[in-house]
C-alpha cells in the first residue's frame, strides 16, 4: 500500500554562511496508511519542523516531500493552503482556540474552512465533540474549559472534517500526566476507530506507549527507527 506522506532527503537550512542552521540532514522516511507515529527528540533536534514540512507549512531546501503520491513541495502557496484545509488536521500546543467561541463553534470554524457541506455540520460537531468527551462542554468558551478540556476540543476541531492525515506538536506539553494519558488513549483510538494516520512530536512516554511507530531524531538527522507491538 502507497504511504500517505513519504519524504526524501529533505534538507531544511534556515540563513547562510556560518550562520546557517541545519534543522533537517538528509531524512528519508515513509509514514504508513492508519498508524500512529511519533517522532521524539530533544529540543533543537527537527521535529517540529519535519513536522511543519509535512504538512506544507513551510518548504524544504533540498529533497522531496510527497502527500497521497503528490509532491507537494512543487504546490503554490495556494494549492496547499487548500490542501491542509481539506486533507489534513492540525493540533498544537497552544490549543489555537478561537476565544470568543464555544467548543461547537470552534469545532464548526473548522469545518467551514474545510468546506464541509453545511447540512453536515450538526452531525459532524456533536460526533468529534463525543469522541473527545465534550459533549456536555459544548457551549463552554475557552476560558470555561480546563487545559484538559481545550485540548480535547483542539482535537474535535482537527478531525471534524476527517482528515486522512493529523499532525499534533507536542499535545500533551501543558497537560498533567492523568490528562496526558487519557489524551494519548484517545489518538490510539482515533487510528484504530476512525483509520485516520496520526503524526505527532512528543517527550511523552505515555504516547510513546501505544504508538505503531517512533522515529528518533538527532541533531536534523533520523538515529533510530523502533516499530512497536500494540
Amino acid at each position: 500500500m502507497q504511504p500517505i506522506a513519504e519524504t526524501k532527503r529533505v534538507r531544511r537550512i534556515y540563513g547562510k554562511g556560518d550562520a546557517a542552521v541545519h534543522a533537517l540532514r538528509d531524512v528519508t522516511m515513509q509514514i504508513p496508511r492508519g498508524r500512529l507515529l511519533v517522532l521524539k527528540g530533544r529540543s533543537g533536534s527537527g521535529k517540529t519542523t519535519l513536522l511543519n514540512l509535512l504538512g506544507g507549512l513551510d518548504r524544504p531546501t533540498e529533497g522531496e516531500i510527497f502527500f497521497e503520491g503528490n509532491e507537494i513541495g512543487r504546490l503554490s502557496d495556494g494549492q496547499r493552503t487548500e490542501l491542509r484545509r481539506r486533507n489534513m488536521g492540525f493540533i498544537f500546543q497552544s490549543f489555537g482556540l478561537l476565544p470568543l467561541m464555544s467548543a461547537a463553534e470552534n469545532v464548526e470554524f473548522g469545518l467551514r474552512l474545510a468546506g464541509v457541506p453545511k447540512e453536515q455540520w450538526k452531525q459532524r460537531i456533536q460526533e468529534s465533540l463525543e469522541l473527545v468527551g465534550l459533549t456536555k462542554r459544548a457551549s463552554h468558551r475557552p476560558f470555561e474549559m480546563s487545559g484538559g478540556e481545550q485540548q480535547r476540543c483542539a482535537i474535535a476541531r482537527a478531525i471534524a472534517h476527517r482528515p486522512s492525515l493529523v499532525l499534533a506538536d507536542e499535545p500533551t506539553a501543558e497537560l498533567d500526566s492523568r490528562m496526558g494519558l487519557t489524551i494519548s488513549r484517545m489518538f490510539r483510538d482515533m487510528v484504530r476507530q476512525e483509520g485516520m494516520t496520526i503524526v505527532m512530536t512528543t517527550h511523552d512516554p505515555a504516547i510513546m506507549e501505544v504508538a505503531d511507530d517512533v522515529y528518533a531524531l538527532e541533531d536534523g538527522e533520523i538515529s533510530r527507527y523502533e516499530e512497536e507491538t500494540n
